[in-house]
């Protein structure tokens, strides 16, 4: 699950690596670019809750290897985009095949693991998301400067076929070796339950800037610090950095501390704050420190809600649980994107900063009221 996670953020990352030089080529403006994003997040959106139903049901083994399937095609089918159209179809079919990576990673810590040892597990299985995010521009980038950008997307798209193959010989009992077997509750989530509703506050919204460091980091590196492809190849990594080492910490806190989730997440909207002030920094590499620090607070965010929320509901719902909270927060870039695009178009780069990291601070605020009223259900 760790590395579908990887390759999935790998291939869905390798645009906005490429996004100075594939925008220049195919003349498009930022703006356009947000829509090309809105269009793998709506279909990302559709895709988790959809892809959480269809694990829960027919089970990993065959659900995952069909998800793989569908997106690693799609991402090699970048490589023969050449406009706007194209480049948005093949995003959306991207998008809904990678619906399936958070679902399939929930999924096994709950059926696998204890409950004394899912933060852990829920760290390890989320983690190559951040790893991925870490790993695409070193590897993307000398791909392109050698076989151009779509080669790049070529080579990527194989790792999901390797996968494949390794899933073949490694997944052929993972319904079967349950060591937590799944509690059967007739009371499961429902959009009527307020911890649902707090769940997404929490981790759509606490985690929202982290989509627009993802897609509008080379953007705005280039633009105000003047870093070429080779330049951004090998300082992209920093950011995500902070993504992956917050799960494992986070994870960690869980499982040694216990469920205090009120402080572990006005700690994490704290950290926040200074995403607004990002434009006042004078350098590139203070601005990759603060996004460091950004993505270290608000992935704190995603693992803490899903942590929540699976003590809320019973663990046999857990596929549809992680789609929810996914599509949630896709949702919440497919809306944003055009907007920071927009922004970004106008190089009105501070307003951007100051709007995005709002969002933790409400979705702090919303699981805060909602989840006291959990207490009294």
């Amino acid at each position: 699950m760790l590395l579908v996670s990887l390759i999935s953020y790998i291939d869905r990352n390798t645009l906005a690596i490429l996004a100075p030089r594939i925008l220049s080529e195919n003349h498009l403006t930022a703006q356009q670019y947000g829509v090309i994003i809105s269009c793998f997040s709506i279909a990302y959106m559709v895709g988790n809750p959809a892809w959480g139903l269809i694990l829960d049901r027919v089970g990993l083994r065959r659900g995952m290897a069909v998800a793989v399937g569908i997106w690693s095609m799609a991402a090699a089918a970048h490589a023969w985009a050449g406009g706007f159209l194209s480049f948005c179809v093949a995003r959306a079919v991207l998008g809904a095949g990678e619906g399936a990576t958070f679902p399939g990673g929930l999924r096994t810590v709950t059926q696998t693991l204890p409950v004394s040892k899912r933060g852990r597990g829920l760290a390890i299985a989320y983690s190559g998301g951040s790893l991925g995010a870490m790993v695409t521009p070193l590897i993307v980038t000398p791909l392109a400067l050698r076989f151009g950008w779509q080669g790049a997307f070529i080579a990527t798209a194989s790792f999901g076929f390797l996968w494949l193959a390794l899933w073949f010989l490694v997944g052929r009992h993972v319904d079967s070796a349950v060591v937590a077997p799944a509690v059967k509750s007739a009371g499961g989530p429902t959009w009527r339950h307020p911890a649902i509703w707090a769940y997404v506050a929490a981790y759509s919204l606490g985690a929202a800037p982290l989509g627009m460091i993802l897609y509008y980091a080379s953007l705005y590196l280039r633009a105000r610090f003047h870093y070429d492809q080779a330049m951004l190849g090998k300082v992209l990594w920093i950011p995500p950095l902070g993504w992956e080492l917050s799960y494992f910490f986070w994870g960690f806190v869980i499982d040694r501390a216990g469920p205090r989730f009120r402080e572990m997440l006005l700690a994490c909207t704290l950290l926040s704050l200074p995403f607004a002030f990002m434009n006042s920094l004078p350098t590139g590499p203070l601005v990759l420190a603060g996004m460091f620090i950004a993505m270290f607070a608000m992935a704190g965010f995603l693992v803490l809600s899903v942590a929540w929320v699976t003590r809320v509901f019973p663990p046999d719902h857990a596929g549809l649980l992680s789609g929810i909270g996914a599509g949630s927060w896709s949702a919440v870039v497919a809306v944003t994107s055009p907007g920071f695009g927009l922004l970004f178009d106008q190089a009105n780069y501070a307003t951007a900063f100051q709007l995005a990291a709002l969002f933790p601070i409400a979705g702090y605020a919303i699981w805060w009221v909602l989840q006291r009223r959990c207490r009294f259900l």
